[in-house]
């Protein structure tokens, strides 16, 4: 594409040659839209919720926190079918999702568990905990068991340094727990 100053500029769309897929003829190009309608399959109760907000681009934030708070996790077929609804581009549903820690690429277990590292609670013994929970749970933080049960983070202060060393199952949150307490709490959840 010619610009005045006689320079090419990219066009706003994804170019596939035959080096990249060689059963995609070279001339063939893919626009945005085409791609998503592509990729994107059954919806499912993704579908639901952008439906209950009307398709409103002013809900983003809200549908994604739905979706993720149904799923656990936002896929890339929910981003792509969100940006469809939306008539948002991919680019700026991503940067969405990526930049509040309330969301995540990738699967989480049915019980998130945190511990706190923040400055009261390690001079109180978050390592010892952190150590106790890993052994618990056999995953070490930012990952999920493999049965998708659990999924152990970090973080710098869960706000209640009085209580510390923290730990927070969910939404229950557990003071200066032994390593005893910490199987039982582990054994609670379903």
């Amino acid at each position: 594409m010619e610009t005045k100053r006689g320079k090419r500029s990219r066009p706003n769309c994804v170019s596939t040659s035959v080096s990249d897929n060689p059963e995609l003829p070279a001339s063939k190009v893919y626009h945005r839209q085409e791609t998503n309608r592509q990729v994107v399959q059954e919806p499912g109760r993704t579908q639901e919720i952008v439906d209950k907000y009307g398709a409103d681009k002013t809900d983003l934030i809200q549908i994604l926190l739905d979706i993720q708070r149904e799923k656990r996790w936002l896929s890339g077929d929910d981003l792509m079918y969100v940006s469809e609804k939306l008539d948002v581009p991919l680019s700026q549903v991503y940067r969405v999702a990526t930049f509040y820690t309330a969301f995540s690429l990738i699967p989480q277990g049915r019980h998130h568990v945190l511990v706190c590292m923040g400055t009261a609670c390690h001079v109180r013994g978050s390592p010892r905990l952190l150590d106790l929970v890993i052994n618990a749970l056999k995953i070490k933080p930012g990952e999920t068991s493999l049965d998708q049960k659990f999924t152990l983070s970090t973080v710098n202060c869960l706000g209640c340094c009085a209580l510390g060393p923290v730990l927070q199952v969910d939404s229950q949150y557990h003071g200066n727990p032994s390593a005893g307490e910490v199987k039982k709490i582990v054994a609670g959840c379903d």
